[in-house]
């Protein structure tokens, strides 16, 4: 496949994109891991292997292209489904691309994209754009739980300038957020939890915890909760505790053992130690286990699974204190903890995970959500209900 080569009119920069090796893919993401570009874990090439039944691309931009990952500008990992029984395909690209969008020429490294997609015989596209909407601090979003309640019923602590303008210029070029104001439709979550740890000690990480935490903590170490990180020969007892906490809890991933396999070998063939899995142990048995994911200076703890009995011990609340010492120790500049909803109703079964986090004194993240768009033509835009149509029966 040769590169794409757009020129998108008079004044307008021209801006090439085409496909790049995994070599040079990851040179780029190294080359800029505490930046705007900095990448999430789904845009890194060996997420490509995790996802079973989706066919890969790796994409890069730059108006140096084919010069190595000095020329690139940015980069991106396209996922691309088969719809059934056509020869077309749903383009995604999950908490992608890794872009500048701050860049207001937003056309400049998109079109060439949309264009690229839709010769690959896309009909639809769905992005992930990395900047913030806006966030909420610990205390305010305690100060603001009751009946009915929700995050966005709390004032904002702070509203990203660069997301809302974002947002604003998706719409204006024919994007929908998908699921809207709520998410619901989103693939990733819309609201995620931070723990800031750039400029902090781990007295101030110890200081940031309520105190529920803090004696929860105690209780572990005082009743021998110990903490380790084990390897692979463990997923299969972290998917036995992981599927009797989504009975315990009310939800369902749907992942089987395989799948966290085949995750743990992708990512660390690609850097030793990009995913971990930490054991909590008492009186020789596992309680409870999480991953963590790390990709430059930016960690997430992703999974966690937990026993029913001897939650006395707390060995979550010690698995957590854990991982995010070991992230302030790698230089990360906040500890990632995934999805969080909207809820702030305490009769609301979903509210007792947002409570949870709270603990740790971070704040709730609004990302800009996930983002659709047909690709043109009246042929695409059927097939796009199609397709959305058989998401919703599956």
């Amino acid at each position: 496949m040769s590169a794409l080569l757009a020129t998108a009119g008079c004044g307008r920069r021209e801006t090439r994109l085409g496909p790049v090796t995994a070599e040079e893919y990851r040179a780029f993401l190294a080359s800029r891991p505490g930046s705007a570009l900095a990448p999430g874990f789904l845009q890194c090439p060996s997420w490509a292997e995790v996802k079973e039944g989706w066919q890969a691309q790796l994409l890069g931009w730059g108006p140096g292209f084919g010069t190595g990952a000095g020329g690139l500008t940015g980069v991106a990992l396209v996922l691309l489904r088969q719809f059934p029984g056509t020869r077309r395909y749903f383009a995604y690209l999950p908490e992608g691309p890794v872009a500048d969008w701050a860049d207001p020429d937003l056309d400049g490294w998109l079109e060439p994209l949309m264009r690229h997609l839709r010769s690959a015989g896309a009909f639809a596209v769905r992005i992930g754009p990395s900047p913030a909407y806006r966030h909420w601090d610990a205390s305010g979003l305690k100060a603001g739980v009751g009946p009915g309640r929700r995050v966005t019923d709390v004032l904002a602590r702070e509203v990203d300038p660069l997301g809302a303008a974002v947002a604003e210029r998706l719409r204006a070029r024919g994007w929908q957020r998908c699921g809207g104001d709520e998410g619901d439709g989103d693939a990733q979550p819309r609201y995620v939890f931070h723990v800031p740890l750039a400029g902090r000690s781990s007295e101030d990480l110890w200081g940031g915890l309520n105190q529920g935490w803090r004696r929860s903590i105690r209780r572990a170490a005082k009743a021998g909760v110990t903490v380790t990180v084990g390897g692979d020969a463990e997923l299969p007892e972290f998917h036995r505790l992981l599927r009797i906490t989504e009975e315990r809890d009310g939800f369902r991933l749907g992942r089987s053992l395989a799948y966290y396999q085949r995750q743990y070998a992708a990512l660390n063939a690609e850097e030793p130690g990009r995913m971990r899995l930490y054991l909590a142990c008492h009186q020789g048995e596992i309680l409870a286990a999480h991953t963590m994911i790390t990709v430059g200076r930016r960690v997430w703890y992703q999974t966690g699974a937990s026993a029913d009995h001897r939650r006395e011990v707390h060995p979550s609340h010690a698995l957590q204190w854990r991982m995010m010492l070991d992230a302030q120790a790698l230089g990360a500049e906040v500890y990632d903890m995934r999805g969080v909803p909207a809820t702030l109703d305490p009769q609301d079964r979903s509210y007792g995970l947002l409570r949870w986090k709270l603990g740790t004194g971070g704040r709730v993240v609004e990302t800009l959500g996930e983002w659709e768009r047909p690709l043109g033509g009246t042929a695409n835009q059927t097939l796009y209900r199609a397709f959305q149509m058989y998401l919703a029966r599956r």
